[in-house]
């Protein structure tokens, strides 16, 4: 309900309703926008695309209020048929399917559609939908999709029908529907459905205080963030950083070679400082800072030791209530992982190879140092600095020159030719249609060969350029892959709808976009997962896609096209000298891939640990500080500081949604390793050719109407290997005892949270 008042209007809830008791003016009630908006979506236009040049806040509002109505509306209708099918005053329902599934579908579907229209403008033009009407509009949509995962009736039905393994008396449950039907039981069972009494109160108060907790968490760490400040006026210490780091620094950026420069504690901002920064002092400076933030050795009326324990405890009760033995536990339940003994089977193989390549690629980088005039042993603040200058160096590395053979036009035309190879389609832009702003492109994804159909089967727009105050930022250049539209069976002629937005540098003075390595390899990482939204066969939105894909494999598309971006033939196929089209030198090939596997040890090293840091924190009760104590020097060879206090500050794994499932970032790499190196042993191009039709066939395809791990077995023939992720960071080197590559697989889970979708 909303209402008007003096004036404004309010979203009416029971936060704000009781939030002040003393009113001055007057309400009046009025119905919620959207209940009387017509049948079509104001949001599209005759062609089926978002009309974006016409989008508005109160059209999004609208519309996602009409469409959340019609989905609650719709549960309401199936749960009274039902509860009337249990009484005997209504035949029984027999299909699932028809009855319940497709309802949900036709309302659904709309739904996420318009989701994904507001969370696409939120991202690529934040002036025409703020965070807090994206927020607004964020949770509306959240509530009306978590009702028909919250409804008994319907959960029993399911539940039963998944129990004897038909959807109709005389219809086997298929493989996609057996998956759709898991989804709902699981997602129902997770949110509490099985709880009631005393005990359901208990939860809900956890979920509630959960909610704060962790809403307290990011906001101190955001404060703590911001609160920091370092300005430097002295030239002499910038003088390595790279001109366009100046001018994002510069407090004026018309006086960036000159200064002075605003140092933050933003991670963008204070990785880059410690690979750029030639001076020991102020690294120190800022890592001990970065790494005290939020604990009682700083501002203590920002410290978030308290809050982590009590998010710790808190999960903790909430997985014994909802039946777990942890939180972990609970966890594993939405992972392709399947059990924590297969986690630590995994991460424990993997740093059986990475602790000693780790302990002889910092010798090597000390000995390098002190060549170049460094004195004393490296700490770990000292490792961005050295590594970048022992990788230009030694290796021959320098990612502002490689700028000028990575134009985004290139870029694309081979990333484009790459899909039509390996995948079988075509990429086509489409002119003349809405967009939220002129750089906005449209592209039409076609299938090719002699009987491939003329009409498109999706399309994705491209947002690649950076636009101040327009657009979110982020650390590490990150970009988006936002699902608009998906499959459904709802709408049989709906295609599949995506948007790709990044913050590469936009043209100037006549240049194209020259983008980094590492803008390349988001380039490479959001398409792969575009493909996978786009070229899903699944029939049911639920699970088209990235929909319902488990976590810890949810980013393995995206990685794959990372590895095949550091094959030779592609990076040489990407790439040319802006000016005059000259290929990329050999020895810059050569260098980009040696890029992988530099200091790959120490690297995968820091990642194992705060993996099982994660774990550890969610799986038993010790102080933090003691588990952070016992851990860290598994993985690193520098002494820990008495005053480091970074877990206060991992937003991810305390207030994200990375609580316990943080290896997932690994657990996605090392499958993404494993597909790739078929890919890698198929030397002709028909065999290359071959692979890509099985991956498109697979995991492009299947999506989450599949369990990953058998996903992974029609394509590899086997379960999954450390080995491959080894062997590609160049780490592997074969041990006769105790065997090693073994199995990572594990036992196939239920499907994994709705919200991961949500994750970009």
């Amino acid at each position: 309900m909303a209402v008007s008042f003096c004036g404004k209007r309010l979203l009416l809830t029971r936060t704000n309703l009781f939030a002040n008791p003393r009113r001055h003016g007057y309400i009046v009630l009025v119905p919620e926008i959207g209940e009387d908006l017509p049948e079509k979506n104001p949001l599209s236009s005759a062609t089926g695309l978002p009309e974006f040049n016409n989008v508005t806040i109160e059209k999004c509002v609208g519309a996602i209020g009409q469409q959340a109505i019609a989905a609650e509306k719709s549960v309401r209708a199936i749960e009274e048929r039902l509860e009337q099918a249990a009484a005997g005053t209504a035949p029984p329902v027999t299909d699932v399917i028809k009855d319940i599934i497709l309802p949900l579908e036709a309302t659904g579907a709309p739904l996420e559609t318009t989701w994904g229209i507001a969370k696409t403008l939120y991202l690529g033009n934040s002036s025409r939908m703020p965070t807090k009407s994206y927020l607004t509009i964020h949770e509306r949509a959240r509530g009306a999709r978590r009702a028909k995962f919250n409804s008994v009736p319907i959960y029993r039905t399911l539940k039963g029908a998944l129990a004897e393994g038909r959807t109709k008396p005389d219809g086997e449950l298929g493989g996609e529907e057996r998956r759709l039907l898991q989804k709902y039981v699981l997602e129902a069972k997770l949110s509490g459905i099985e709880v009631d009494g005393s005990s359901k109160l208990e939860l809900n108060e956890i979920l509630e205080r959960l909610a704060q907790e962790r809403s307290r968490f990011a906001g101190k760490r955001d404060v703590a963030v911001k609160k920091y400040q370092q300005v430097i006026e002295d030239p002499a210490l910038m003088k390595e950083f790279p001109p366009n780091l100046l001018q994002s620094l510069a407090t004026d950026p018309s006086q960036a070679m000159k200064g002075p420069w605003r140092i933050t504690l933003q991670p963008a901002v204070a990785e880059r400082f410690l690979e750029y920064c030639g001076d020991r002092t102020h690294r120190w400076n800022l890592w001990q800072a970065d790494t005290r933030k939020c604990s009682i050795h700083t501002d203590k009326s920002l410290e978030n030791s308290s809050h982590l324990e009590s998010i710790r405890a808190l999960r903790k009760r909430q997985a014994k209530l909802l039946g777990y033995e942890s939180y972990v536990h609970m966890s594993m339940e939405t992972k392709m992982a399947g059990s924590v003994e297969a986690v630590r089977n995994a991460l424990d193989e993997l740093h059986r190879y990475a602790k000693p390549a780790a302990d002889g690629e910092l010798s090597t980088l000390e000995r390098f140092a002190g060549e170049q005039g460094f004195r004393g042993p490296l700490d770990i603040y000292d490792v961005p600095y050295w590594k970048r200058r022992h990788l230009a160096t030694v290796h021959q590395f320098d990612q502002e020159a490689l700028k000028d053979y990575f134009p985004l036009p290139r870029v694309l035309a081979g990333l484009f030719q790459l899909a039509e190879q390996l995948f079988g389609v075509r990429i086509v832009e489409r002119v003349g249609v809405d967009v939220w702003h002129e750089d906005v492109r449209f592209y039409d994804v076609l299938e090719t060969g002699p009987n491939a159909p003329a009409d498109p089967i999706g399309g994705f727009y491209t947002d690649f350029y950076s636009r101040e105050d327009e657009k979110l930022a982020v650390a590490d250049n990150a970009g988006w892959m936002v699902g608009i539209g998906s499959r459904s069976a709802a709408a049989p002629g709906a295609r599949p709808l995506a948007a790709l937005i990044c913050n590469f540098p936009a043209p100037l003075y006549g240049k194209p976009s020259l983008l980094t390595l590492d803008d390349v390899q988001t380039l490479f990482n959001r398409f792969g997962k575009a493909l996978q939204h786009l070229l899903t066969v699944c029939r049911y939105s639920d699970v088209a896609g990235l929909s319902n894909v488990e976590w810890d494999a949810v980013e393995v598309s995206g990685h794959v096209l990372t590895h095949l971006l550091h094959d030779a033939g592609t990076i040489r196929a990407i790439s040319a000298h802006y000016t005059n089209e000259d290929p990329l030198p050999e020895p810059c090939v050569e260098a980009i891939q040696r890029r992988r596997t530099h200091l790959a040890g120490y690297r995968l090293c820091r990642e194992l640990y705060l993996a099982n840091l994660d774990l550890q924190l969610h799986l038993t009760s010790d102080y933090w500080l003691d588990v952070m104590r016992k851990l860290y020097p598994h993985y690193h060879p520098f002494p820990l500081d008495r005053k480091d206090a970074h877990p206060c500050s991992l937003v991810a794994i305390a207030s994200g949604d990375w609580g316990a499932a943080y290896y997932g970032h690994l657990w996605s790499r090392m499958i993404a390793a494993d597909v790739y190196s078929a890919f890698a042993e198929a030397k002709e191009p028909a065999a290359r050719q071959e692979v890509g039709r099985r991956f498109r066939d697979t995991f492009l395809a299947l999506g989450g109407g599949c369990h990953p791990g058998e996903v992974f077995r029609r394509f590899r023939g086997r379960d999954p290997s450390p080995t491959a992720l080894l062997q590609t960071l160049g780490i592997y080197k074969p041990q006769t005892v105790g065997g090693g590559g073994g199995s990572a697989a594990a036992h196939p889970k239920a499907a994994g949270k709705e919200e991961q979708q949500q994750q970009q």
